[in-house]
């Protein structure tokens, strides 16, 4: 039972759904170094210029650096960050004081 419950918290998945006026990606379970490529891929995988909203409901938990990148996709625009844990944002907010 354990073993399950890691290895679930482990994983990665994202999901592309098309919203009126956006691709929503929903993000669930673990993000971090070993696996951010697979979030780039997924955006790399966009148009140029479509509106992409990044929903993080799921994510169970990020790294300093997937905190940072979060921060970037979101302070250059056309990425929004929708139902993002509060522990992000406080860390993104940290992250200006740097």
């Amino acid at each position: 039972m354990v073993r399950q419950l890691r290895s679930a918290l482990a994983m990665l998945r994202i999901q592309r759904a098309n919203d009126r006026a956006a691709i929503v990606l929903t993000i669930s379970g673990r993000l971090g170094a070993g696996n951010v490529s697979e979030l780039h891929a997924a955006l790399d995988a966009i148009p140029p210029g479509a509106a992409v909203v990044l929903d993080l409901a799921d994510l169970v938990l990020a790294d300093r650096d997937v905190v940072r990148l979060l921060k970037e996709y979101e302070e250059r625009g056309g990425i929004v960050l929708r139902h993002c844990p509060a522990y992000i944002r406080m860390w993104m907010a940290a992250e200006d004081t740097h």
